[in-house]
């Protein structure tokens, strides 16, 4: 009895080692580093907002927000965006400056929580593609190639056809998996037409798509 105890707890803990190390495998480790790769190849994917208008989805957890999302680059290079309903009420105000930095000039009070701050900034970061590329470099699978960023939690993959000439997705990962999902389509005179941020641990998705000017 004692022997098939301790065969059986052989067994379980083999079992418990293989979903540890066997599961927590990076889905970014078949990654191949390219020595000589072009790491400013993306610089041409970041959307050249000037006055763009999108319609937009908001979904966090249990809340839905819509209405329109402005964009406006400021004669000193900073980025302006301010989204609001159909009716004017303003959800929030932010701003990037031409390095990158970014300031809350207003958020609703039900928003204005740190983390929710954090993660809005973060995501439409990404989606200005202005990354810091001092250490960044470039990685391929057999399909895409992949400009790896580093942040202090992981990597931000900006993710490409093989010869850079397409934009596929934007990752922000941890050490191991994405955690959030960008995509960006159909540009027209360098602004896509549609933009798609999805995280993938949690319920918080934003949707936007381009407005017309008539």
């Amino acid at each position: 009895m004692q022997i098939f105890r301790m065969r059986y707890f052989l067994l379980n803990s083999l079992i418990v080692l293989t979903f540890a190390f066997g599961g927590c495998r990076s889905v970014y480790k078949g990654l191949r580093t390219q020595e000589h790769g072009d790491v400013n190849c993306i610089r041409k994917f970041a959307p050249q907002f000037s006055n763009t208008l999108y319609s937009t989805q908001v979904n966090v957890m249990k809340h839905h927000l819509s209405g329109l999302v402005f964009l406006k680059m400021m004669p000193d290079s900073s980025l302006r965006m301010v989204f609001a309903n159909e009716m004017g009420f303003k959800f929030f105000d932010f701003e990037y400056d031409k390095d990158g930095h970014f300031t809350k000039h207003f958020i609703i009070p039900k928003m204005d929580k740190k983390a929710v701050v954090k993660t809005l900034s973060q995501d439409f970061a990404l989606v200005l593609m202005r990354p810091d590329l001092s250490q960044a470099h470039v990685a391929k699978d057999d399909s895409s190639t992949y400009v790896v960023v580093p942040t202090e939690k992981g990597n931000n993959y900006y993710i490409t056809n093989n010869d850079c000439t397409q934009l596929l997705r934007i990752e922000k990962s941890s050490e191991r998996k994405p955690v959030v999902r960008i995509t960006m389509d159909h540009y027209t005179n360098g602004v896509p037409d549609s933009i798609y941020i999805k995280h993938l641990n949690f319920k918080f998705n934003i949707s936007l798509q381009r407005v017309e000017k008539k």
